[in-house]
């Protein structure tokens, strides 16, 4: 997956401290940081498509 890919990409160049901050804000779940969406797009969770689409949308990866 190449999304997947990009987003891992971009996860592994952040600074540590950084990987703590809120990247995005889902209706149904809250607030969602670097670190959880490493985390459910790593086990390939339907919460971590919906946060990979939704980085792809606001271009962030």
């Amino acid at each position: 997956m190449v999304n997947k890919e990009r987003f891992f990409k971009v996860y592994s160049n952040l600074p540590v401290n950084l990987r703590q901050e809120i990247i995005l804000v889902l209706p149904e779940v809250g607030p969602v940081t670097w670190q959880v969406g490493y985390l459910e797009i790593s086990a390939e969770t339907k919460l971590g498509e919906k946060i990979l689409e939704k980085l792809i949308q606001l271009k962030i990866v």
